[in-house]
């Protein structure tokens, strides 16, 4: 999981870029990059990092031009070395740069295309290193020009999606002329952009999240449509076109339980709105499924599920109370590679209020269970604080598959509910019962109503039916091998060997 942000503005945008990247920076917390133009000239910073820790005073200075893009990383393929901290360059044609959020399911067989047909070279196991060099190879082939104009952009972003398979919202800078943004055909990953009136002019931002216009002043325009692509000139002239055949608006509904912001907006649905449904349908099955047993109090696992926790006792009229404190510096558990780091992650980055747990029925509420470590962790520590007894509830239906869209999932075998039946996962994680969301309750949560509405989603991590419908059990089995805990540790002392040479 990644977020991606492109602004062409009036005045230098280093400062926009960086405090966009600030506001997402929960969707990727180990690298950070930004690039921008000025002129026709690109610069460019990137690490491994936090966004406040990759930005000095001396690298903002650095990064001048009216133009740029920006991204936070999260690793979903190939390795966390900072070689692969984004955005990504090319020279030729013209000088791109790119930065992109998701996963390509079909990467291998374009690579080797790249390579064999194509004759590029690439250097890291990123898909936005792909993605590059593909949209590079066709827009040079769209024209023999010395410059480029937006029809040759539309061609080469049509030919992109002709080529690539899967999950994708992507920004680019095209040097000396300006920003192009696109998204899959499919509409997984999230992407809107808006607008700002300075007083030079008209100025434009995209970002994976509305959160990131409105923290800089932008006005949210919309979100970009499935295979639609945007271009903004360096003089502010915009213009879009649908570049894909056969779209259908997928968007992929883990966004909304776990990983956007409760103040964003994205494919029109408020996130925030969206997870007090899940809280009301929630509180409805907690009703089937414990309908004689009484909660003394409902306590959110900080802090996705706040708002969904909240709904929910006050639906049941059961007391809501804060038990966990939160150590904000410690990133998500279920992404951290080794059973022992993640464990150990989860005791440092939640401290219960034991007052709060002393002798009472407790209600612990999730935005979802993946490898269920966390789960087990707490409930432990609610039991170790002094809990009678402790139920466990989560907002997402149960995870029994791999996300190959973007979202760094572990192998499928580490999933603590594939294979396994709701009571069996509820006894693993030491729970007195468990209540997981049903699908169906879940897509009714975050469904606006009305003409716009989102009548489809990706549903795979729950159901394992893939939206782009080249998923084979091969694939899964090869991405089972590369994400699983050994793979994911040999991979992390060869990035030490790498750095001590």
């Amino acid at each position: 999981m990644c977020g991606v942000v492109g602004i062409v503005a009036k005045t230098p945008v280093n400062q926009a870029l960086y405090d966009a990247l600030q506001v997402l920076q929960h969707r990727g917390q180990d690298a950070a990059g930004i690039m921008t133009c000025e002129h026709a000239r690109l610069h460019l910073r990137k690490a491994n990092g936090l966004a406040r820790d990759v930005f000095q005073t001396e690298h903002m200075r650095q990064l001048q031009g009216n133009a740029g893009i920006g991204h936070v990383r999260y690793p979903t393929a190939g390795c966390a070395s900072s070689t692969e901290a984004q955005p990504f360059y090319v020279n030729s044609p013209y000088g791109i740069a790119l930065a992109h959020n998701g996963n390509l399911t079909n990467a291998q067989t374009v690579r080797q295309a790249l390579f064999a047909e194509d004759r590029r070279h690439i250097n890291t196991g990123s898909d936005s290193e792909i993605l590059l060099n593909v949209f590079a190879h066709e827009l040079s082939a769209q024209t023999d020009k010395l410059t480029v104009n937006a029809e040759d952009i539309f061609r080469a972003v049509q030919a992109v999606h002709r080529r690539c398979r899967g999950g994708y919202a992507v920004v680019a800078l095209i040097a000396g002329y300006g920003m192009v943004a696109f998204r899959d055909p499919n509409g997984i990953r999230p992407l809107v952009y808006g607008v700002r009136d300075s007083a030079a002019g008209r100025e434009w931002m995209v970002a994976s999240e509305s959160v990131a216009l409105a923290v800089s002043g932008f006005t949210l325009v919309q979100d970009i449509a499935p295979g639609e692509a945007l271009i903004v000139t360096a003089a502010g002239e915009h213009s879009t076109r649908q570049c894909a055949q056969n779209t259908q608006h997928s968007p992929c509904l883990f966004e909304y339980v776990y990983f956007a912001r409760p103040d964003s907006v994205i494919d029109g649905v408020f996130v925030h709105k969206a997870r007090q449904r899940m809280g009301i349908s929630l509180a409805e099955k907690v009703r089937r499924v414990l309908p004689d047993q009484p909660i003394d109090v409902v306590i959110p696992i900080p802090d996705t599920s706040r708002t969904c926790a909240m709904t929910l006792a006050e639906t049941l009229r059961i007391p809501y109370v804060e038990g966990f404190i939160k150590n904000r510096y410690i990133g998500r558990t279920f992404i951290m590679p080794g059973q022992t780091r993640r464990k150990k992650s989860v005791r440092q980055k939640l401290n219960p209020i034991d007052i709060e747990f002393h002798n009472k029925r407790v209600l612990l509420v999730d935005d979802s269970i993946v490898r269920g470590t966390t789960s087990g962790e707490i409930i432990t520590m609610a039991r170790e604080s002094g809990a009678r007894q402790v139920y466990f509830a989560s907002a997402a239906p149960p995870v029994r598959h791999p996300n190959v869209y973007g979202i760094d999932m572990p192998a499928m075998d580490e999933l603590i509910a594939h294979g396994r039946t709701e009571r069996e996962v509820g006894a693993l994680i030491g729970a007195d019962a468990i209540i997981y969301q049903d699908l169906d309750d879940l897509v009714a949560a975050v469904q606006k109503k009305g003409k716009d509405c989102v009548d489809r989603f990706d549903t795979s991590v729950f159901d394992g039916e893939y939206v782009t419908g080249d998923v084979t059990p091969a694939y899964l089995s090869q991405l089972q091998a590369e994400r699983n805990d050994a793979a994911q540790a040999h991979r992390t002392t060869g990035n030490q060997l790498t750095h001590l040479l």
